[in-house]
């Protein structure tokens, strides 16, 4: 009898070439997956060339993973108080997302920023207005902008629904945005989806505010900190703060079914933790 679709994946590298990912993917079961499509810490990268980029969409396609995630590089601020950093981060984010529609990536998943000491607003307003320039620049893309909600460390924004949905009314072309909930970031930002009734509270919250059909990708992952902790640090499934409810409410929700749940669990000097966590989302989705 032929699995049932689950729409899991993980984080894969592509080191040593684009198409080697897929293979990685593949190795520990990826029916999606996510990629950087250049080194997350450097600004300037090399060209794709077409060879490369034809020899990946053709192991995606005989690998039957869809749909892809791209992440941008950690460097991009879309809402930097610092004009230089905040020019380089549009052209660094217009490249990157010209390379995601090149390879046919679905999805660019971002942090929409840090506001540096400006303020909450500062940084709404200005995300918003990085991504207008973004897409008057790139027209006709079909790769989506997908903002990913925050933990809300330092003077980043974007870790209450409010704040992602004030960014979303001031874009012009909403039809080029989605949201990515990372569940890590959600529980570390005071949303308390340790149990099934607080899961259905968050996401009532979430469609009230924003709407439930703008989530595009989930990023699950445990939380190594405590709850409404404000920082960022991923752990196994189910062996962190959060606990195993969390996700097997969103891997049984049929509303979920089709979305992208990718991990970014801690990885060892083998696949063995990759393998581990994609296999605990599976029985989960049984019970």
């Amino acid at each position: 009898m032929e699995r049932r679709r689950l729409n899991i994946g993980a984080h894969v590298s592509i080191l040593g070439g684009l198409y080697k990912s897929v293979s990685r993917a593949t190795g520990i079961g990826c029916e999606t997956m996510q990629i950087f499509v250049k080194s997350n810490a450097q600004w300037k990268a090399r060209k794709f060339t077409k060879g490369e980029i034809e020899k990946f969409k053709v192991e995606l396609k005989r690998a039957d993973i869809h749909p892809v995630i791209v992440h941008s590089s950690y460097l991009i601020n879309l809402c930097s108080a610092d004009r230089e950093v905040l020019n380089k981060s549009r052209v660094a984010f217009i490249d990157e997302l010209k390379r995601c529609e090149n390879i046919g990536a679905d999805y660019f998943v971002f942090h929409p920023g840090a506001h540096l000491g400006k303020g909450l607003d500062y940084g709404i307003k200005l995300t918003a207005e990085s991504l207008n320039i973004i897409h008057e620049k790139t027209k006709g893309f079909k790769t989506l902008s997908v903002i990913e909600v925050t933990a809300g460390q330092g003077s980043g924004i974007g870790y209450r629904f409010e704040q992602i949905g004030k960014i979303i009314e001031l874009v012009e072309d909403k039809k080029r945005v989605g949201v990515c909930i990372d569940t890590c970031h959600i529980f570390s930002a005071g949303y308390d989806i340790r149990s099934e009734k607080g899961c259905e509270k968050t996401f009532s919250e979430f469609d009230a505010i924003i709407g439930i059909e703008k989530i595009k990708v989930f990023h699950l992952n445990d939380s190594m900190r405590e709850f409404n902790s404000r920082v960022d640090r991923h752990y196994h499934i189910g062996k962190g703060f959060i606990g195993k409810e969390a996700f097997a409410y969103i891997m049984r929700n049929p509303i979920f079914a089709g979305i992208p749940k990718i991990i970014e669990t801690p990885k060892g000097n083998d696949d063995r933790f990759d393998l581990m966590n994609l296999k605990t989302l599976r029985k989960l989705a049984l019970l």
